[in-house]
């Protein structure tokens, strides 16, 4: 017998607006038929959309933290706001597995740390898991929650990386990889000279070296450590790289009549479905928080339930032990 979840979803703050939020909330209740849905803004939006009134709750809030905000002054509002009414909804109800967040990210993290974070204190970062290209799977942390940060960090940062990844794919030790201009140790700026040396003296990390950035996706490590603002210019970058390869392979196809182009094209978006993948995990909270991005859809928000169950059913994951 399933159990019975409850995931949050604020509904603003996305590029696509809250009908797209809405419509995705609506594939969860239809995929998931032991997962209701507790819905973070405007109540009369939600009341005519049609959704099952004993498997959707409301948490009405009109306002929400845009891109133009200062995350700190908008969690002092005396208004409700969004993205902070659906992480306190996921603090104090047990039966809340996740929330999911498609608007700023800045405020996502200040009302995380807030009202999830985990006992150990350790300031959280967003991960993203990205395919490799030996098969598997390579943990990035951060890919945009800190900006600026020391070298310890990065190290905390490794820490919570491995931790997901020995829980969530069972690997004994996984290899940890800093992101660098160069492999060698005297590569990089000063953050990661530094965050090199103190990784490499860490006996509770299993630390490969410098990564470049054309080796993201090699598979050479298990766990990605960078900065914020590098790991989300790589995530972005990837994708990028991806939509524009799979679409000049469409067209080439199209042009010179392969019908094998069309075989490449669905290996390729099944590989690289960033619709799936696009939603970061923030990692060192005591419920799991998903990041998805300003654009995504109906479909990526469907996906980033199916994450939240996959970890609520993975009952190791975010606890203390």
């Amino acid at each position: 017998m399933k159990n019975n979840y409850k995931i949050v979803i604020d509904l603003l703050g996305s590029d696509k607006g809250p009908e797209e939020m809405l419509e995705g909330a609506r594939l969860v209740l239809e995929e998931f038929p032991n997962v209701d849905v507790i819905l973070a803004g405007p109540k009369s939006l939600v009341d005519v959309a049609g959704l099952p009134a004993g498997r959707c709750q409301v948490l009405n809030a009109e306002k929400t933290v845009t891109n133009y905000d200062n995350p700190v002054e908008a969690f002092y509002r005396k208004e409700p706001v969004s993205v902070f009414l659906a992480l306190e909804e996921a603090a104090r109800n047990d039966e809340v597995i996740g929330v999911i967040n498609a608007g700023n990210t800045g405020a996502l993290f200040a009302g995380a740390i807030r009202y999830l974070l985990a006992d150990k204190k350790v300031r959280p970062c967003v991960a993203a898991i990205l395919p490799t290209t030996q098969d598997g799977f390579t943990c990035m942390v951060d890919t945009g929650a800190s900006i600026d940060c020391g070298p310890v960090q990065l190290v905390e940062f490794a820490h919570l990386g491995s931790d997901f990844m020995k829980r969530m794919y069972k690997l004994e030790a996984p290899r940890v990889g800093l992101l660098s201009n160069g492999v060698e140790p005297t590569k990089g700026n000063k953050l990661v000279k530094e965050a090199h040396a103190l990784l490499a003296q860490d006996p509770g990390i299993h630390f490969v070296g410098n990564i470049e950035g054309n080796k993201t996706l090699s598979g050479l490590c298990d766990v990605l450590v960078c900065e914020g603002f590098a790991g989300n210019q790589v995530l972005k970058n990837s994708e990028g790289m991806a939509v524009n390869l799979i679409t000049e392979i469409v067209k080439y196809g199209k042009q010179h009549q392969l019908p094998a182009a069309q075989q490449i094209v669905a290996h390729l978006m099944s590989r690289f479905d960033f619709a799936s993948l696009g939603s970061g995990v923030m990692l060192g909270t005591r419920k799991p928080v998903l990041k998805s991005r300003g654009s995504c859809d109906r479909v990526a928000i469907k996906n980033a339930a199916r994450i939240l169950v996959n970890l609520a059913e993975n009952k190791s994951m975010y606890d203390e032990s």
